[in-house]
């Protein structure tokens, strides 16, 4: 069974007929063979790669659908002193190009060491949690390349 097409959450209705519980990774790959929360075996089969969110649809040449759901993961949150300490953070975080999830008062990325030293460094205050993970698309997030 083979999924090659993607309807995004609030595109499409009905009950779905399964879930299936990705990491990050994996709801920003092309082409992987997957199994769903339910135990249905399926090659996601895409012309280009996806960034699956919570509540996309992903559609099987039957035409069932399977939700997305997204998974928890280690995570590192990391706050700053105010608005304007945050922001610099964020821009250190994006020079690395590493993916981030920005909100209001913090940033989540994946848990890294040696990055949260850096930003403790420079006074953030940086927790490990644990959570879904759902960073900014960004302009590298399409093909996980550089080209620069």
């Amino acid at each position: 069974m083979r999924a090659l097409e993607i309807q995004r959450h609030g595109t499409w209705a009905g009950p779905p007929s399964d879930r299936i519980t990705l990491d990050f990774d994996d709801r920003c790959r092309r082409r992987i063979a997957m199994k769903s929360d339910g135990g249905l075996s399926f090659l996601l089969d895409l012309a280009a790669p996806p960034y699956l969110r919570e509540g996309d649809a992903v559609v099987l040449e039957d035409g069932r659908l399977v939700e997305v759901r997204v998974k928890s993961e280690e995570l590192a949150e990391i706050r700053g002193r105010d608005p304007w300490h945050l922001t610099t953070l964020a821009w250190h975080l994006g020079n690395r190009h590493l993916a981030a999830q920005i909100e209001a008062d913090r940033i989540l990325i994946r848990h890294d060491p040696v990055v949260a030293h850096m930003l403790e460094h420079q006074g953030a205050r940086v927790t490990r949690v644990r959570e879904p993970f759902s960073p900014e698309g960004g302009a590298y997030l399409a093909h996980h390349g550089h080209e620069h």
